[in-house]
């Protein structure tokens, strides 16, 4: 991969996590103190399903980043060693768990909404 293409993956990995926390915020502290018309609480709802789908598609597209990288490795370990098989299948498994909480997030700001 050229030096252009991971650059730009990081910089478009990191936009998505700085609005994923945004929102994460915006959606944790509520609406705004004596909001009590319907389009405000509805635009709080729109946050947090904004913010659920930003932190599972953030988390999911590192996690794809993160399994390609160790899964490349952990074959170029496995042809030189195959007893390595174990060690190798639970790095990919830590790189996948990146995915899993993302989602755990997106969950738990759906119940918000």
């Amino acid at each position: 991969m050229s030096v252009w293409f991971k650059r730009g993956v990081l910089a478009v990995t990191s936009v998505i996590v700085l609005l994923a926390v945004t929102l994460l915020i915006v959606a944790v502290s509520g609406t705004a103190a004596g909001a009590e018309s319907a389009a405000q609480a509805a635009e709080a709802n729109w946050a947090a399903l904004l913010g659920a789908a930003i932190a599972v598609a953030g988390s999911c597209i590192g996690a794809g980043v993160a399994v390609a990288y160790t899964g490349a490795a952990a074959l170029a370990a496995l042809s030189e060693r195959p007893e390595l098989f174990g060690r190798a299948i639970v790095i990919v498994g830590l790189a996948e768990g990146i995915a899993i909480y993302g989602l755990v997030v997106g969950i738990i700001l759906i119940g918000r909404a």
